[in-house]
């Protein structure tokens, strides 16, 4: 499932449909959602490195982290980072959100408040204003391709430290103008769920055409509280969880898939499902008031069950009754066939028809067609 996820954002966006988004969410029980936004981070890299991505290139927005930590990130996966600046923006929102040590350092309060790094970085000097956010996004994109030409994709690390500063319907706007943008390949970030209502998730499944859930191995109920005796449990929601992804197809229909990662020092690694743990075609069908599944008699039943026109195998040959045979040929094979095969008890569980009159002033040509009469 991860491989099609990082298939997917390589692809990038298909001609006249806008760009593939994947959205990551976790929560506080499992706190794994960088790790993930990380793994696609790198992979993306890789394959651009390589010529197999449609995107040349990737505009960071680092909010949750400081540009030093993906450098070392990227460093430490193999990358050569002197030659970075070919392949790799970082648009720094993380060092002075709100500008604070810019005013500090005019007024000679501090030197230089901003670390130094390989990276080819621009800081954001005020993160509410999504405006020149997007704007900054695009001219860091458009170094990296030449002359315009090409794609690049955007990775947003945290949109949770977004909706601190502006408002839902504003970072709503944003994404969908990175959406529809010529020139994005395609678009990846991360949200903490647990920091915002609902709505906030929702709007952001929306606009994705893939959002993978980070959920916890073991559910706990509302209202429980964790106790010493919970530690090793407690321990391994922060190492391991279920990783639940849903794309949406371009035909509409949703295609869901489901499985496990593990943290194994600083990579995630993920594995199948076991069955055991997850089983999610029955996760799938809805919740009903009724059973959908038979009961050992109800498929015997229906296994008894004489379809129109089936052959029964009794070595005779097929008739099929057309609408054509007369009343007496029908009555003698009706004859023959009880000479044949005397009634048994086997038979007794077929039912049979059997018409009264009502009273004997019906009329005796009421059982035959109305229409019998007319010259057609």
């Amino acid at each position: 499932m991860a491989e099609t996820i990082n298939r997917a954002l390589r692809d990038g966006a298909f001609e006249g449909e806008h760009a593939p988004v994947l959205s990551i969410k976790d929560t506080i029980h499992t706190p794994l959602g960088s790790f993930v936004f990380n793994h696609n981070l790198t992979q993306l890299t890789s394959n651009i490195l390589a010529g197999k991505s449609q995107s040349r290139g990737v505009v960071l927005v680092a909010l949750a982290r400081p540009p030093s930590f993906y450098a070392e990130l990227l460093k430490n996966k193999g990358f050569d980072i002197s030659s970075s600046s070919k392949w790799l923006r970082v648009l720094d929102c993380y060092s002075d959100p709100l500008g604070w040590k810019k005013k500090l350092m005019e007024r000679g309060t501090v030197r230089n408040p901003y670390e130094d790094t390989l990276l080819r970085t621009s800081l954001c000097k005020n993160l509410k204003e999504l405006d020149k956010v997007f704007s900054s996004i695009v001219e860091l994109g458009n170094e990296i391709v030449e002359e315009g030409k090409g794609r690049f994709a955007v990775a947003i690390d945290s949109v949770s430290e977004i909706l601190r500063h502006s408002s839902l319907p504003s970072v709503a706007r944003i994404l969908s103008h990175l959406r529809s943008h010529d020139q994005v390949s395609c678009i990846f970030c991360l949200l903490h769920v647990d920091l915002h209502e609902a709505k906030v998730a929702a709007t952001l499944e929306y606009l994705s055409t893939m959002h993978a859930d980070v959920e916890p191995i073991v559910q706990r109920t509302n209202g429980q509280r964790s106790t010493s005796e919970d530690l090793p449990m407690v321990e391994q929601c922060f190492k391991r969880g279920k990783f639940h992804v849903r794309f949406k197809r371009r035909n509409g229909r949703v295609r869901v898939m489901r499985e496990e990662l593990y943290v194994e020092g600083s990579d995630i690694k993920f594995k199948e499902v076991s069955s055991e743990d997850g089983m999610t075609a029955q996760s799938l069908v809805p919740k009903v008031q009724f059973n959908l599944e038979l009961s050992e008699k109800e498929r015997l039943d229906r296994a008894k069950v004489v379809l129109p026109f089936e052959h029964q195998g009794t070595g005779k040959p097929i008739q099929i009754y057309d609408g054509r045979k007369s009343l007496n040929e029908s009555e003698i094979e009706q004859q023959q066939a009880s000479v044949e095969k005397p009634q048994t008890t086997e038979d007794s569980g077929r039912g049979e028809i059997i018409y009264f009159r009502d009273s004997d002033d019906e009329m005796p040509d009421s059982d035959e067609d109305p229409d019998d009469d007319l010259d057609i």
